[in-house]
């Protein structure tokens, strides 16, 4: 008897040291699958900027006070064209000429991004989707102007040049309850005839653009060059034949989070 019970001892301690025993203790039995019910911890558990085609989270702008070029502009004197905002802030500024109606989850890439956005519209393209606009702008994108019809104001007589932006600020006030300080003449086109016409608007500003993002990648307007602090970057309407908006714009912010740099709010700075 004795014999049997050192055998069996001896057996039991063999299978305990390979791991091949269960445990006795019913407590300790408990205790084993509580543990595995346990998920493992995870420290970054907001992962949605991966869903937006982002490899890491994008960077909060910093902190900058809203100060309107009109506080600085001397009365009567023309609203200056700008292309960049002169800053050391590390922020680049994301704008669009309509077409963000044509990708509907444009708008959850705003909202879950948190994404500062400044929209030029024109009334004949973006007036079926100004419902759409609204949801943009309860978000906190910026509404400015693009005259009513997108015709090119160069050349044009004073009268006419007026009625595209003037009208177009009117038609804004009416849709969404903005009236515009910024304006982005079509296809960048203006006369010193369009800076008179757009100051007597309330127009503080003419915005073009450092950066234009096309099928082959940004295009800058000065040369060679990358992205910059203060750069303005163009985001145009959707190509039926290209990507989506929302991913031609994950492709703008990979290349300014490569730089170093977020995006800024552009009416914080203009």
């Amino acid at each position: 008897m004795r014999r049997a019970r050192g055998r069996a001892a001896a057996l039991a301690a063999a299978l305990l040291l390979t791991g091949c025993a269960q445990s006795v203790d019913p407590i300790e039995r408990l205790g084993k699958k509580a543990a595995e019910g346990v998920r493992p911890h995870i420290t970054d558990p907001d992962h949605r900027y991966r869903a937006w085609g982002l490899t890491r989270p994008l960077a909060r702008a910093p902190v900058h006070p809203a100060r309107p070029l009109a506080e600085h502009q001397g009365a009567g004197a023309p609203p200056p064209v700008v292309d960049r905002v002169p800053t050391r802030d590390p922020v680049v500024f994301l704008t669009y000429d309509d077409g963000a109606e044509r990708d509907p989850r444009f708008v959850d890439m705003v909202r879950e991004l948190r994404l500062p956005v400044t929209l030029f519209l024109t009334d004949s393209v973006a007036a079926p989707g100004y419902g759409h606009f609204a949801r943009l702008r309860a978000l906190g994108a910026g509404i400015e102007n693009h005259t009513v019809d997108h015709r090119a104001p160069a050349g044009l007589p004073y009268a006419g040049q007026r009625a595209e932006i003037c009208g177009q600020q009117d038609r804004l006030r009416t849709a969404l309850g903005v009236r515009p300080r910024l304006f982005r003449p079509p296809y960048g086109s203006y006369d010193r005839t369009t800076l008179r016409a757009a100051a007597d608007c309330g127009i503080s500003a003419l915005v073009l653009w450092r950066a234009a993002l096309t099928p082959a990648g940004l295009a800058y307007t000065h040369g060679p060059h990358h992205l910059g602090p203060g750069d303005i970057v163009l985001v145009g309407p959707d190509d039926s034949r290209g990507p989506a908006l929302r991913k031609r714009t994950a492709g703008v912010l990979r290349e300014a989070q490569g730089r170093g740099l977020t995006v800024g709010r552009l009416e914080d700075y203009l």
